[in-house]
């Protein structure tokens, strides 16, 4: 698998689960964009650009299926997620030499839970998400866990 030299463009998301359905928190030329999956809670994007990029696009709906599948993943461990858990995707889209490729790099986000668990529960939501098993083997992917 190639990695890329050169990022050329990069689409970034955060999401969260939305406890909280009045909260607005999108400025002045975004707005904040909630997705939902049947039986499960709603996840939202804070403050998307009106016109993403696909890189974004991408980011974005990679990371509304990981971040409900981290949840029922957590969930089936019996582990109780707190409820500012997130989840950041940015999709690179970049060159080495001629060739053009794809990349991800994920930021778990999970304050007061052990590194172990958290990295178990990225691992196995990466084994279970639909995102994460259709590029396996096909783009470069880094997670990285913060627990505080």
């Amino acid at each position: 698998m190639e990695k890329i030299e050169k990022v050329l463009a990069s689409g970034n998301t955060h999401s969260t689960v939305n406890r909280d359905p009045k909260l607005q928190r999108g400025e002045f030329g975004v707005f904040d964009l909630k997705l939902t999956a049947p039986g499960v809670e709603d996840v939202e994007f804070i403050a998307t650009e009106p016109h993403p990029t696909a890189e974004k696009l991408f980011a974005g709906a990679w990371s509304a299926c990981y971040t409900t599948v981290f949840g029922i993943v957590a969930s089936m461990k019996k582990v109780t997620l707190p409820v500012d858990y997130s989840v950041d995707i940015t999709v690179n889209i970049g060159q080495t030499g001629a060739a053009w490729f794809l990349g991800a790099e994920f930021t778990v986000r999970v304050p007061g839970l052990a590194q172990d668990v958290v990295e178990e529960l990225a691992h196995l939501t990466h084994q279970i998400c639909p995102y994460s098993k259709s590029v396996r083997d096909n783009i470069e992917v880094s997670t990285r866990i913060v627990t505080v």
